[in-house]
């Protein structure tokens, strides 16, 4: 099917750029603007304790006065407030009332209440219009800082704002540096990389360009009308993901082509025959390896979490888009290129180097096929024992930004002078399970002293708030801990059960809070990991058993798979919980890596399983099909892994915490796809289970592997003629 797909191509090839180039222009002008959720309680589904708290207390208070912005004062000598200052604290609040900033409803003055213990800093609270979203959520905190720092300017204060509204400014802002960071960097990188590996400035440019130009502006504008079809949510590292996965896959897919071509070339054919052929031979392994991944990825429309359901069918639209396009447009392109122009300005494209690196690697594994198995398991498997000690940790404001920001600067120091958990309190919803019943004074006393009883409460409000119809109460309750911490979601646990266990006769108790949302969360998480990863895994195991014919191969392709991702996750617990001394990983991480390492990781395994398959079908032994394997794949694999990884690691530029576990895991996950599962173990393994690995297929039997060439395309033997070794 390939070689027809290819001689259509070569024979169509400027019908086949212009349908291309139509469709992405009219996507690009069509497509829907997508609105970016930082709200994490907006991706989890309504039946979890938190949300339908949050509907509650919606319904009973709505009128409650819930802070969008905290505006915090102290002084620039580090002193206590004095009454001068206190003047001046008036003075701003005034003025930002009486200048009715766009959705403020309210701005609470500074009172005694609102003064911490040591009497340095000051807060004042502000109500935003609670329809109030996307944008004009986030001018309400650039207008109160800009304002607020006029009023306080030539004062002995400092003027900061926090909260979410200012939260949700700084992390668009880090997102959009991040973004524009990673987009540059991933860009230099794989034309640095692939100019050196090619010799060649066309070369390097061609995937970059037509990524940026044509497949991107495609993907991204198929993605935007499935999620406005949908209904699906969209967060803002999807924009990063999307432009890494584009840039990355994109570019993986086009050395597989390349590499091939480049062969067919060297085996004497001409340029349309070579780019045909080119086709017909890693076409299938591409679209399987497209098909495994964009698998893996559609699965995710299963998460609870609408975070994961909306970025998964996301990538998974990317990548099946870059697949057609490695196999249609990228073909249509090379062919209407003449080679000589294409490789400008090197000169010994037609060469390969005898004795050339990844032919010794072949050799080696040819020899001693056990001993490699055992090695290169042995790494996998003491790296993945590291990832017992995994701890995931909430804080996803303060690990998507940097901590300089001026709502973490904020967070921090309210968290310094008035409690741990004061600047993000949880709340004990309280309501009649009778219509019409008011709720009994008395019960709610000694029901408040049971929370506050429970450990790791610093304070619970002794006097709730009261619905007007008195069938609802509001208890707010402060942790000692910071809210985004494990410790915090271990007392939410208990909270809950004492909530629960001890609510007053006929009422019914919900607990609602960002710590109580990060509860659930973690919760749904838990049961991704029992539904969507084995789900995952048997797809690919069934992608894997229809391109190679076997029943084996697939069992010992997705243990190392499995193994890899273990290794990525203890090796990024050992870097960053015990060398860089956080307190956890971030809750997603393991699915980033799920999604990357073992989705893409896949890749690498297919390219160099379905070579060694190949390479069997031609009549060699099982220990020299591993060695031809990995001379020819090698450099394929070897250079598409480490320009992936080298455009993940990109995300260290980011200066946050998210974005550096996310850059390095990914990174050092598709290093040990490429260079250990696909180079070694695979190959190794494959070795010493000889023709058992393609039981019951017959494909790799010496005469059955081959494919016959169309008419009116020539097709050589795939092994070089020797005068080119």
């Amino acid at each position: 099917m390939f070689h027809r797909i290819g001689q259509f191509v070569v024979r169509r090839a400027w019908w086949v750029i212009a349908v291309w180039a139509v469709g992405a222009i009219a996507l690009l002008m069509t497509a829907p603007t997508v609105t970016a959720q930082n709200d994490e309680s907006a991706f989890l589904p309504k039946h979890y304790e938190s949300i339908q708290a949050i509907e509650l207390q919606a319904k009973a208070f709505p009128a409650n006065f819930s802070p969008g912005a905290l505006l915090l004062f102290e002084r620039a000598d580090g002193g206590k407030l004095d009454a001068a200052d206190q003047t001046t604290m008036k003075k701003v609040v005034q003025g930002l009332t009486d200048e009715h900033i766009k959705n403020v409803d309210q701005i609470l003055p500074v009172g005694p209440q609102s003064m911490s213990k040591d009497g340095k800093y000051a807060l004042s609270m502000v109500a935003i219009n609670k329809a109030t979203q996307g944008q004009d959520y986030l001018d309400v905190a650039k207008d109160l800082r800009t304002d607020g720092g006029k009023l306080a300017d030539g004062s002995a204060l400092k003027f900061r704002v926090g909260g979410p509204a200012a939260s949700a400014l700084d992390m668009q802002d880090s997102s959009g540096l991040a973004n524009a960071l990673i987009g540059m960097g991933s860009f230099v990188l794989i034309l640095v990389i692939l100019a050196i590996i090619f010799r060649s400035v066309l070369v390097a440019l061609a995937p970059l360009l037509l990524i940026m130009l044509v497949i991107s502006p495609t993907a991204n504008g198929l993605i935007s009308y499935a999620t406005k079809f949908f209904g699906l949510k969209a967060d803002n590292t999807m924009s990063a993901m999307l432009l890494v996965v584009l840039l990355g896959v994109g570019t993986d897919y086009f050395l597989f082509l390349m590499f091939r071509y480049r062969e067919r070339l060297r085996a004497g054919e001409d340029r349309k025959t070579a780019v045909a052929n080119a086709v017909g031979r890693v076409g299938e392994a591409i679209t399987s390896a497209a098909g495994a991944v964009a698998a893996a990825f559609a699965v995710l429309v299963l998460s609870s979490l609408g975070m994961f359901k909306s970025i998964g069918p996301a990538l998974a639209i990317a990548v099946v888009t870059t697949a057609i396009a490695s196999v249609t447009l990228v073909p249509a392109v090379l062919s209407v290129i003449p080679a000589k122009a294409l490789f400008w300005p090197g000169k010994k494209w037609m060469e390969e180097r005898e004795g050339a690196r990844f032919a010794a690697l072949g050799r080696m594994v040819q020899r001693r096929p056990a001993m490699v198995a055992m090695a290169s398991g042995g790494v996998l498997i003491a790296l993945t024992l590291a990832a017992l000690g995994y701890k995931g940790t909430f804080d996803l404001s303060g690990g998507s930004m940097p901590k300089s920001k001026e709502s973490m600067v904020v967070q921090t120091k309210m968290m310094d002078a008035f409690s741990a958990g004061a600047a993000d309190p949880s709340h004990v919803l309280v309501t009649s399970t009778a219509d019409g019943a008011k709720l009994d004074q008395g019960a709610l006393k000694t029901y408040a002293g049971k929370l506050a009883e429970v450990p790791g409460v610093a304070q619970v409000l002794p006097e709730p708030q009261l619905s007007k119809d008195g069938a609802t109460a509001d208890f707010t309750v402060m942790l000692k801990d910071d809210p985004a911490s494990n410790a915090a979601l271990d007392t939410v646990t208990k909270l809950r059960n004492t909530a629960h266990t001890d609510a007053p006769d006929g009422t019914k108790a919900l607990v609602s809070g960002s710590t109580s949302v990060n509860k659930d969360i973690n919760t749904a998480m838990a049961h991704d990991y029992k539904l969507v990863f084995p789900l995952a895994g048997l797809l690919i195991m069934v992608i894997l058993g229809l391109l190679l014919r076997s029943v084996v191969a697939p069992w010992y392709l997705m243990a190392s798979v499995g193994l890899g991702f273990g290794a990525t996750l203890g090796a990024t617990s050992l870097i960053f919980q015990h060398m860089v001394h956080q307190p956890g990983l971030m809750f997603m991480l393991p699915i980033f890596i799920y999604l990357f390492v073992v989705a893409i990781g896949t890749d690498y395994n297919i390219l160099m399983v379905a070579r060694l398959r190949e390479e069997a079908a031609e009549g060699r032994s099982p220990r020299e099909a591993a060695a031809e394997a990995i001379r020819h794949g090698g450099p394929t694999v070897g250079a598409a892994g480490f320009i992936l990884a080298a455009s993940f690691a990109t995300f260290m530029l980011a200066g946050n915490v998210l974005f550096s576990e996310i850059g390095f895991s990914i990174a050092f996950g598709i290093l040990v796809a490429a260079f250990v599962m696909a180079l070694f173990f695979t190959p190794s393994v494959t070795a010493l289970l000889g023709r058992v690995a393609w039981w019951p297929g017959h494909g790799a039997m010496p005469g059955r592997g081959a494919q016959a060439p169309l008419a009116g395309v020539p097709y050589e033997d795939d092994r070089e003629p020797a005068g080119h070794h």
